[in-house]
C-alpha cells in the first residue's frame, strides 16, 4: 500500500454531507498516519470542521466560480499527492485536477462528468447505502481496515462555556433537562407542519420528558416563532443564537434531538445523542441518523421517496403530514435519554 504524506479531502458542503464524511477521515488517518489532510470547505461550514479530529488545515472556499478559482494557486503551492473527492460534482473534481494534485480518487458513478477529472475510480455496489458506508468505500481503497464508523470531533473547553451561557440566557436553569428541537430543513418538502411540532412539543413538557429548546440557525426564526406561538408550554430558545462550529458542544447537551431530515440530525447523531427524525421525501436507508439507538418516522405513500422539492402528489405533502402527533410522541418516549448534565 502507498503511503501518503499531504491529502486534500474534498467536501465542500453541506452540513449533514459533512458529518457523513467524518469516519472516512478518520479510516484513512489510520490507514496513513503519518499524512497530513486539508479539508477544502465552504466558509460557512469552516466552524464545524474546524472542530473534525484529524483535520491539519482548512481551505475556506468563498462562492462562486471566482471564489474556487481563488484557491488555486495556494493549493498548488502545497503540492498535495492524494485528493479524495467525497462530493463528486464537476466543481469539485475540477479544483483537485486543476490544483495539479498527481493522484485523485472518486466514485465511478460521480455526477456531473466528475469521474473525467479521476485518476482511481471507486464503484459503489448498490444505490441504497447510507452516505457514511459509501464514503468509507473510498477509505477501503486507499488501505483502511474494516473499523466501525468513528465520528470524532474536538470541542475545546470554550465551546461548552459558550454554550452553558446561551442556555442561561435562554432560561435553562442547571441540571434541567432538554430535548433540542429542530422545526426546518433546507427543502420546504422536508418540514413535518409547524402545528404538529408544537403539540409535540407540548407533550414532551407535559409528560415530563424534558424541557425543549428551539435550535437552527438565524432564517429559521420566524418557523420556530411560529410553533412557539401555537404552544401552552414553556420553552428555551436558541434559534440563531449560536455559530454552526457549536452544534457538536450544544447537542452533546441535549437529552435527544427531535428534527426533520437535515443537517443538525447529523451533528446528534454523531456525538451520540438520540434523534426522532421526520422524514418525508429523502430515504433513511442512504441518509438517516446513523447508527443504534434513534427513531424514524415516515408515513408509506406511493411516491416517497421522490426527492424533490417540490411536492406533486394529490395529498400534498402526504408522507409528512399524515405522520401524527401521537406517533411521533411515541417514538420520542421510548428512546433512550442522556442522563442528566449540569
Amino acid at each position: 500500500m502507498k503511503a501518503y504524506q499531504h491529502i486534500l479531502f474534498i467536501k465542500p458542503s453541506s452540513l449533514g454531507d459533512i458529518v457523513h464524511a467524518m469516519p472516512a477521515l478518520a479510516a484513512v488517518r489510520r490507514a496513513h498516519p503519518g499524512a497530513t489532510v486539508g479539508w477544502l470547505v465552504k466558509r460557512q461550514w469552516a466552524g464545524l470542521v474546524e472542530r473534525i479530529d484529524g483535520v491539519d488545515h482548512l481551505w475556506e472556499v468563498e462562492p462562486g466560480v471566482k471564489g474556487w478559482l481563488s484557491l488555486v494557486p495556494a493549493l498548488r503551492a502545497d503540492r498535495f499527492d492524494l485528493a479524495i473527492d467525497l462530493q463528486g460534482l464537476f466543481r469539485s473534481a475540477a479544483m483537485a485536477r486543476l490544483s495539479g494534485v498527481p493522484e485523485r480518487i472518486g466514485f465511478a458513478n460521480a455526477r456531473e462528468g466528475s469521474p473525467w477529472f479521476y485518476t482511481r475510480h471507486v464503484p459503489v455496489p448498490h444505490p441504497n447505502m447510507h452516505a457514511v458506508d459509501r464514503y468509507l468505500l473510498v477509505a477501503k481503497a486507499l488501505g483502511a481496515d474494516e473499523h466501525p464508523a468513528e465520528f470524532k470531533f474536538r470541542i475545546p473547553h470554550r465551546d461548552h462555556e459558550t454554550v452553558d451561557r446561551a442556555l442561561k440566557q435562554a432560561g435553562w436553569t442547571a441540571g434541567e433537562r432538554f430535548v433540542a428541537v429542530n422545526v426546518s430543513a433546507r427543502w420546504p418538502t422536508k418540514r413535518w407542519p409547524v402545528a404538529s411540532f408544537a403539540a409535540l412539543s407540548d407533550l414532551i413538557v407535559q409528560r415530563g420528558i424534558g424541557s425543549v429548546l428551539f435550535i437552527g440557525g438565524p432564517n429559521e426564526r420566524a418557523e420556530v416563532a411560529q410553533v412557539k406561538a401555537l404552544m401552552k408550554a414553556r420553552s428555551l430558545d436558541l434559534c440563531g443564537a449560536l455559530p454552526v462550529g457549536l452544534l457538536p458542544a450544544l447537542l452533546g447537551r441535549a437529552d435527544l434531538l427531535v428534527t426533520n431530515d437535515s443537517g443538525p440530525m447529523h451533528v446528534a447523531a454523531a456525538v451520540g445523542t438520540p434523534v426522532a427524525a421526520m422524514f418525508g421525501p429523502t430515504s433513511p436507508l442512504c441518509t438517516g441518523p446513523y447508527g443504534a439507538g434513534h427513531g424514524v418516522l415516515m408515513h408509506p405513500v406511493p411516491c416517497s421517496p421522490c426527492f424533490s422539492r417540490t411536492c406533486s402528489n394529490s395529498k400534498h405533502l402526504a408522507c409528512l403530514t399524515d405522520i401524527t402527533v401521537d406517533r411521533a410522541f411515541s417514538v420520542v418516549a421510548s428512546l433512550p435519554r442522556r442522563s442528566a448534565q449540569s
